[in-house]
C-alpha cells in the first residue's frame, strides 16, 4: 500500500514537472512558430490564414497584410475596420530601408473650435457624429499596395469578401465584445441591422455574415480607393453624418491623402528601435527607452520591485512630455529631435529617486537643436508592421446605411483648450494612440512588432524590447510575460496645456507578479492595483539572419495565432 502510494507520488510529481515550460518561465503559453518562407501574426486565426494564402499565391507581405486587415475588419469589428485609421512601417528588402505611412484622417473643415465653445462643451463627445474624422485606412491600403503590392487588389480583398458573404464563426473574445457593444449602440441607427442578426448580438460559434461589407469590398476591388473618397461610399458616409448632426462632408473625404513619413529611432543597447513621429505617440516609447538605458537590469530582474518602480517613474516623466508636445506637426512645432536626444534623457533621468515614488512631475523643456495590430513577412524578406483601429473599440456608433462598417471617433482625442498643441482645428489630425514598431540591428531587420491597447501602447513596446534585450526572453515569452501598466498621472492628451505637476498615479499589475513585490512597491510609496484586461494585444516576427528563418509570436490574451509558411 505504502509502495503504491510512493509510486503514485513519484509519477504525479514527474507528470507535473513534464508539463512545465522547458524554459522555466511558468507564465509562458506556447513555443514560437518558426518558418522559412513567410509568417503572419494576427489576432484572428482566419485572418492569419488568409495572409498565408496570399503569400502562397505569390503576394508580398504587404498584399498579405491588407488581406488580413480586411478580414479583421469583418471578423473583429470591435477593434478595427475601414471606418478607422491606419499606420504602418514597411521593411523593403530590395532597398534595405524602412518606410513609414501615416494614414490617419483629418477633422471636418467646416467644424470649428467656436462650435464646441458655443455649445458649452469642455471635451468632444466620445460617441455620435461630432468625433468622426475622415477614415484613412482604405487610402492607406491603396498607398501600401501601389508601392509594395504585387497581386491585383481584387485578389487581395477576395478572402474577406468571401467570408463576408458566406459567413464565419465568431470567436469567444469577439462575441464578448460584440455583446458589450450591442448594449452601448443598441439604439444607434443601422447598428442592429449590421451587427445584430435576428435582433441579438452573435454568440461564440455563431455564423456571422455582413453582406453590406461584402458589397463595399467588391466596390473597392472594382473601382479603387476613389469609390470610397470620391464615389458612392463617401457620399453615403457624408450624407449620413450630416443627417445625424455632424459636419463630415464629401469635400473632406475627397481632399484626404495619406502621408509617407520617415520613421524615427533611438539606439537601445545596440538595437535601433523605430517608431513613427507624431501625430502618434510612438516617440513616447523611444523617450522611455532612452531614460531606462541609463539603468542596468539583470536577466533575473523582470517583475522585481526595482524594475517596476523605475519603469513606472519613467512612464510618468515621458507622459508629461506627451501631454504637452505631441500633436499634428502640420499645426504645431513638435520638437521630436530634441525629445529623443540622449542628453535630454540624462536630464530627465535625474528626477527619478531609485528608492521612492515621486510626487508631482511636470513636462521637461527639450534641449535646443480597444485596435488590432498585425505583422507579416514574406520569402523575399519584406516585412510590415501594421496597426489599424476605430478607437474605443467599435468607434463612434455611426454606421452608414448599407456599407457594413462603423466610423471611428478619433476626434474625441482633440483638446478644446485653445493653448494646447492638440487643440481642435479644421482639417487637423488628432493625437493618435495607435503605433507600429520595428527594430533593426546593424542595418538589418531584427523584430517587427506592435502592442495594441490605447494609452498602454508605448508601455507595451518598451516592455517587449526590455523583455527580449534585457531579460533574455524569446519572442513569444516576451509577449506572455506579466505586464505593467500605470494609470493616472498626465495620461490625457486633451488635458491641461502645460501638463504640469500631475499627481502620482497607480501601478496596475497583471497576475504573475509576486505579492512580496507588491508589498515592496507600496513601501516605496506606490499605489498598486490589479487589472482585468487593458494590457494590450501583441504580435511579432523576428528574423534570424544566421538560420534565415522567421520566428513568429501571437498574443495569448487574444484569439489569434502566428502561422508560418
Amino acid at each position: 500500500m505504502q509502495r503504491s502510494a510512493l509510486v503514485f507520488a513519484l509519477f504525479f510529481s514527474f507528470a507535473l514537472h513534464a508539463q512545465d515550460r522547458i524554459t522555466g518561465r511558468t507564465w509562458a503559453t506556447r513555443s514560437e512558430v518558426i518558418a522559412q518562407n513567410g509568417m503572419a501574426c494576427t489576432s484572428h486565426p482566419l485572418a492569419s490564414q488568409a495572409a498565408i494564402d496570399i503569400l502562397k499565391k505569390g503576394g508580398t507581405a504587404i498584399d498579405a497584410a491588407i488581406a488580413a486587415n480586411a478580414c479583421l475588419g469583418l471578423m473583429e469589428p470591435t477593434g478595427c475596420g475601414i471606418g478607422g485609421d491606419l499606420f504602418a512601417i514597411v521593411w523593403d528588402a530590395k532597398t534595405k530601408k524602412l518606410y513609414g505611412l501615416n494614414a490617419s484622417g483629418r477633422s471636418p473643415k467646416n467644424l470649428s473650435l467656436a462650435y464646441f465653445q458655443e455649445k458649452g462643451l469642455t471635451s468632444i463627445p466620445a460617441y455620435g457624429p461630432l468625433p468622426v474624422t475622415v477614415p484613412g485606412a482604405v487610402d492607406g491600403w491603396f498607398e501600401l499596395h501601389n508601392r509594395f503590392g504585387k497581386l491585383p487588389m481584387a485578389e487581395v480583398l477576395q478572402p474577406a469578401t468571401n467570408y463576408a458573404e458566406t459567413g464565419f464563426p465568431v470567436t469567444e473574445l469577439i462575441a464578448y465584445y460584440l455583446q458589450l457593444s450591442a448594449r452601448r449602440f443598441n439604439d444607434y441607427p443601422n447598428f442592429k441591422s449590421t451587427y445584430m442578426p435576428g435582433g441579438k448580438a452573435p454568440e461564440k460559434g455563431d455564423i456571422f455574415r455582413n453582406p453590406g461589407l461584402a458589397k463595399t469590398y467588391r466596390l473597392l476591388a472594382e473601382k479603387g480607393r476613389d469609390a470610397y473618397y470620391k464615389g458612392p461610399i463617401g457620399q453615403t458616409i457624408a450624407q449620413f453624418i450630416q443627417e445625424q448632426g455632424g459636419f463630415l462632408s464629401t469635400e473632406d473625404l475627397a481632399a484626404h491623402q495619406s502621408e509617407w513619413v520617415e520613421p524615427v529611432s533611438v539606439n537601445y543597447r545596440g538595437y535601433d528601435v523605430w517608431e513613427l513621429p507624431p501625430n502618434g505617440q510612438g516617440i513616447a516609447a523611444l523617450q522611455m527607452l532612452n531614460i531606462l538605458e541609463g539603468f542596468e537590469f539583470k536577466p533575473q530582474e523582470h517583475g522585481t520591485a526595482r524594475y517596476i518602480h523605475l519603469f513606472s517613474e519613467t512612464k510618468r516623466l515621458v507622459y508629461e512630455d506627451r501631454a504637452r508636445y505631441y500633436a499634428d506637426p502640420a499645426f504645431s512645432n513638435v520638437p521630436v529631435e530634441q525629445l529623443l536626444r540622449k542628453d535630454y534623457a540624462d536630464k530627465r533621468r535625474q528626477l527619478i529617486n531609485p528608492d521612492r515614488a515621486g510626487t508631482k512631475v511636470s513636462a521637461g523643456i527639450p534641449l535646443p537643436d480597444n485596435t488590432i495590430y498585425m505583422t507579416v513577412a514574406d520569402k523575399a524578406g519584406n516585412m510590415i508592421s501594421l496597426i489599424q483601429s476605430n478607437y474605443r473599440g467599435m468607434g463612434s456608433g455611426m454606421v452608414p446605411p448599407g456599407l457594413g462598417f462603423m466610423l471611428q471617433d478619433r476626434g474625441e482625442l482633440f483638446s478644446l483648450d485653445p493653448a494646447h498643441a492638440n487643440v481642435f482645428a479644421p482639417g487637423k489630425r488628432p493625437f493618435h494612440t495607435i503605433i507600429p514598431a520595428f527594430v533593426t540591428k546593424d542595418g538589418e531587420p531584427f523584430l517587427c512588432f506592435g502592442v495594441m491597447g490605447g494609452d498602454f501602447q508605448p508601455l507595451g513596446h518598451v516592455q517587449i524590447i526590455q523583455n527580449i534585450i534585457d531579460f533574455g526572453m524569446n519572442v513569444q515569452e516576451a509577449g506572455d510575460a506579466p505586464r505593467i501598466d500605470y494609470a493616472g498621472g498626465n495620461s490625457d492628451p486633451t488635458g491641461a496645456a502645460t501638463g504640469a505637476n500631475s499627481e502620482r498615479g497607480r501601478i496596475l499589475l497583471e497576475s504573475g507578479i509576486d505579492y512580496d513585490v507588491v508589498r515592496q512597491l507600496m513601501q516605496m510609496g506606490h499605489q498598486v492595483g490589479f487589472g482585468m484586461g487593458g494590457y494590450g494585444g501583441y504580435q511579432a516576427i523576428r528574423w534570424d539572419p544566421a538560420r534565415r528563418v522567421y520566428f513568429g509570436a501571437s498574443e495569448s490574451r487574444k484569439d489569434g495565432c502566428a502561422i508560418g509558411y
